[in-house]
């Protein structure tokens, strides 16, 4: 802190002729360097302390403005050094403004009373009615959110999580709002009760209230035009823009939400993209995306989604009130004008096309497609194995990652992970009972309000064995042999991969009332960072359970034969996917193309807007694993 002094007879005087008043001058601090020379117009009140203003902002187009204070009304506020405010047209009150910050052209922006500034407000999540409520602050994680959700079987553990935030939040309490250095808030509204962060920028934003905004240098925070957030935690690197409305809602790093997206009792984790549609008590894990107007995301849980244009996820059977959940694993996607009835729970990697209102339960058959055909829900599991789409959407993730500096929400991309390879175990288990129970002349049985027919599900038992063979070709020659750790139950903590038994401790820890939420987090890195050893104990585990042996025990010919299945198994798949592949270049694809001429010129406009099959990146670098 500065060593402040209080204005001296002539400062007063040169403020006075410059259009400045103030309630009591005496109340009124500056440093030691203190000038009036840029001030104008400037009411003071309460108390209020300035710094020095020496330096001047260079603004879009050229435009050079001297830092200082003009035209607004100040109030029990701290002032740092080389701040630029202007045009402020009702006042700014009980705020630390730090340096270098750049207002100008605005309505309001003032700490009413005590605030924790969004730390601790209660989001509804997964169920509008509540039961799940989960409070946010502005270090909360993807992981912990899971836990806290989705582990409500647990009393003790959730009112111990429930206890670590309130006490965060109540340390966050004052009844000063902060502005950090180097922010930016030009023609916005009203600002109340709101922490905004360093180098965030604000621009021609209609209202906040009552939130944080945790912002740094190399992950600025974007909020633009016609913005209005209340009760809400906006985490760095993210960009809200074009009118979005943020209700009760949680906002992860590197996120994008524009084009009026809303969104209520909401939990955005990273690398969300909510563009247009309407999201109402959702918990969205990293990557999901929703980019369509006449999209409605409903009181469910999703992680690395894709939604279709027109899908709708309906919790309206209603009886006693908007009580039903969904669930949908990693990957899944819908087709325009997809429609599903809560509750129901939609495994891995699937791909949803039509209207199904049969709640069916597939958490064990990921990969599979869900399909309405003649009326009813028609399941193929397995199949989306071979579509290039999954393969290039699970390559894609990590490069679209838009998060910078430290991230929060630790994130296995892993495509083939103890997670996923369990449920393919336990895929296959159910699909052989399925096909044993049978009747001879039968050619389609039914699961979980689905039809499947007898070819897909001998179909669905090859793929998932491929699966697994190619997971255990590809892990087996990295399994340290000195492993003892017997993993077989995983579960996906939204983007976290590790082992039940990892979790269970954590949780016994966190009742144990011994664990601090940095010590939380702590653990989630740590489990991060412990992914692969792990994963190759599972992969130990696996070939137990399929040869009855440690992989120490196998024998030369027994882990070639494990390997040539493997890879054998990713040949497959890869000429598979290649087939799918090329469909984008087949003449069906080039409908549209060449529009005023001959065969010539279509094929020829085609390949220099789209390329061809041989010189595409994805088909490239699948042809060279061959």
């Amino acid at each position: 802190m500065k060593k402040l002094r209080e204005l001296t007879e002539k400062e007063i005087a040169t403020l006075v002729v410059y259009g400045c008043s103030a309630e009591n001058w005496k109340n009124i601090s500056v440093s030691e360097n203190f000038s009036p020379k840029f001030f104008q117009n400037v009411h003071f009140s309460g108390k209020v302390s300035l710094g020095e203003y020496n330096e001047v902002f260079e603004l879009p187009g050229g435009v050079i403005k001297h830092s200082g204070i003009f035209n607004c009304h100040i109030h029990n506020s701290e002032i740092g050094d080389n701040v630029f405010i202007d045009k402020i047209h009702n006042y700014i009150a009980n705020c630390k403004i730090q340096e270098n910050v750049y207002i100008e052209n605005v309505n309001l922006i003032c700490t009413d009373g005590f605030s924790t500034f969004g730390n601790g407000t209660e989001v509804a999540t997964m169920i509008e009615s509540g039961g799940r409520e989960v409070k946010i602050f502005d270090k909360l994680s993807a992981p912990l959110a899971y836990i806290y959700t989705f582990y409500r079987h647990d009393k003790e553990l959730v009112s111990a999580i429930d206890k670590l935030i309130s006490e965060y939040a109540k340390s966050k309490t004052s009844d000063k709002g902060i502005i950090e250095k180097n922010a930016q808030i030009v023609n916005c509204g009203e600002i109340k009760n709101t922490n905004i962060g360093a180098y965030a920028q604000l621009s021609s934003v209609t209202s906040l209230s009552n939130g944080t905004i945790v912002s740094n240098e190399i992950a600025p925070v974007i909020i633009g035009h016609g913005v209005q957030c209340e009760d809400f935690i906006i985490q760095s690197g993210s960009k809200i823009t074009e009118g979005a409305l943020l209700t009760r809602s949680f906002v992860g790093q590197g996120c994008l939400i524009g084009k009026q997206f809303s969104a209520i009792d909401s939990l955005l984790f990273a690398n969300f993209q909510g563009l247009h549609g309407e999201a109402v008590s959702i918990f969205a894990g990293p990557y999901t995306v929703t980019h369509h107007k006449s999209t409605l995301m409903l009181t469910a849980y999703y992680s690395f989604m894709n939604a279709g244009s027109g899908t709708n996820f309906s919790n309206h059977m209603y009886k006693l009130g908007p009580v039903h959940q969904g669930i949908t694993e990693r990957g899944v996607k819908t087709s325009s004008g997809s429609y599903i009835m809560w509750p129901a729970h939609i495994g891995a990697y699937s791909v949803v096309l039509g209207k199904h209102k049969g709640n069916p339960d597939l958490k064990d058959l990921p990969f599979s497609y869900l399909i309405k055909n003649e009326g009813e829900s028609q399941l193929l599991p397995g199949i989306n194995l071979h579509s290039a789409g999954t393969i290039r959407d699970v390559e894609k993730w990590p490069k679209r990652d838009l998060r910078k500096g430290e991230k929060i929400d630790p994130i296995i991309f892993d495509f083939l992970s103890p997670h996923i390879i369990s449920k393919a175990i336990r895929g296959i288990e159910v699909l052989k009972d399925l096909l044993q129970k049978m009747e001879a002349t039968a050619t389609f049985v039914w699961y979980q309000n689905c039809k499947i027919k007898r070819s897909n599900l001998r179909k669905g038992i090859e793929l998932y064995e491929m699966a697994v063979d190619s997971y255990l070709a590809n892990t087996i020659n990295k399994i340290d042999k000195t492993i003892e750790i017997d993993e077989t139950e995983w579960v996906d903590l939204a983007g976290l991969i590790a082992p039940k038994t990892e979790i269970e401790k954590l949780c016994e820890s966190i009742k144990s009332l011994n664990t601090s939420l940095p010590d939380i987090q702590d653990k989630f890195v740590e489990l991060y960072n412990s992914y692969d050893k792990f994963n190759f104990s599972y992969a130990n585990s696996v070939i137990m359970q399929k040869y009855g042996k440690n992989i120490s025990e196998l024998s030369g010919v027994e882990k070639t034969t494990i390997f040539e299945k493997g890879k054998n198994a990713d040949k497959i798949f890869n000429d598979i996917i290649l087939r799918d592949a090329r469909k984008e270049f087949s003449n069906t694809s080039k409908i549209g193309f060449g529009l005023d001429g001959e065969e010539f010129e279509k094929n020829a406009d085609f390949e220099n807007v789209r390329g061809n099959f041989e010189s595409h990146p994805f088909v490239i670098e699948r042809l060279n694993r061959n």
